[in-house]
């Protein structure tokens, strides 16, 4: 396993009890929190690669729903087969800290086979569809002017920015609309320039790890060239915002440790730079 698999089954997992709860929605069993009367907006939350058997997944979306404002869905977009959390025990149970070298590489070996295979059970297309036609269900049932909104992070953050290509629109009501109104990427992996990026119709805020060696930062200056690109080409470039973060390893969104002053930091500013885009945009 190279070293971009290995930081993305490390971290901390997060104690709290999530306060809301797993329903069936558009064929996905969906954690669900938040306005579920008059919501402002919907946001979508697709996560990192353990799903919803990770707490720090559903307390994020807690904080999301926090204000009252937003419905929340985080959807089992991986139908019941995330990574399984032993894999992050053998790895780094809590406190990467208190690990020994040894450990983390006996660690590292053992759960080899497992997340092979699982990447092997998720190939990109199924993945993208299976996501696209969530979202497309939502859109359709969701009146028009409440808007949608997606936030990904990590393996999700790929597809929280292909939701609002424009090779994704739909029709509704006779117009053609995006799925989403506006997008949040957190340290999103397995990028592919620039199909990834080339015809955005949504505005899409991203958060970069300065130390994320599995999400290169240098990464975020490619991802701004795709764009200035298509702006000199006479391309209209919805609005795109960049954050840096520091140190920004891997998962800082989701896996930081809370007892790191400055993981902390970049979890929770992680939550603020979410809610402040969305209040522009939702």
């Amino acid at each position: 396993m190279d070293s971009s698999c290995n930081e993305c089954i490390k971290g901390s997992i997060h104690s709290g009890l999530p306060l809301g709860s797993e329903e069936t929605i558009h064929g996905l069993n969906t954690y669900i929190i938040g306005n579920r009367t008059n919501p402002r907006a919907i946001i979508v939350v697709y996560s990192d690669i353990f799903g919803l058997g990770l707490p720090n997944n559903k307390l994020i979306a807690d904080s999301y729903a926090k204000s009252g404002e937003y419905l929340v869905y985080l959807p089992d977009f991986f139908k019941g087969d995330a990574v399984p959390l032993k894999v992050a025990d053998l790895l780094i149970p809590v406190d990467e800290k208190k690990l020994g070298t040894f450990s983390k590489y006996t660690g590292l070996l053992a759960s080899a086979p497992t997340f092979v295979m699982w990447m092997m059970r998720h190939k990109a297309a199924e993945t993208d569809r299976v996501c696209m036609e969530f979202l497309e269900k939502v859109r359709r049932e969701t009146p028009r002017e409440r808007k949608v909104g997606m936030v990904g992070m990590c393996w999700g953050g790929r597809y929280a920015i292909r939701a609002g290509l424009g090779s994704k629109q739909i029709e509704k009501d006779g117009v053609k609309i995006p799925l989403i109104d506006a997008a949040v990427a957190l340290h999103p992996s397995n990028l592919v320039m620039a199909e990834d990026f080339d015809g955005l119709v949504v505005p899409v805020s991203y958060g970069w790890g300065v130390e994320d060696i599995a999400v290169s930062y240098k990464l975020k200056a490619q991802v701004e060239g795709i764009h200035e690109k298509e702006k000199k080409d006479g391309k209209k470039v919805p609005e795109m915002e960049h954050k840096s973060y520091e140190p920004g390893r891997h998962g800082f969104s989701v896996r930081g440790n809370p007892d790191d002053l400055k993981e902390r930091k970049c979890l929770e500013d992680s939550v603020t730079q979410v809610l402040d885009w969305f209040r522009k945009w939702l």
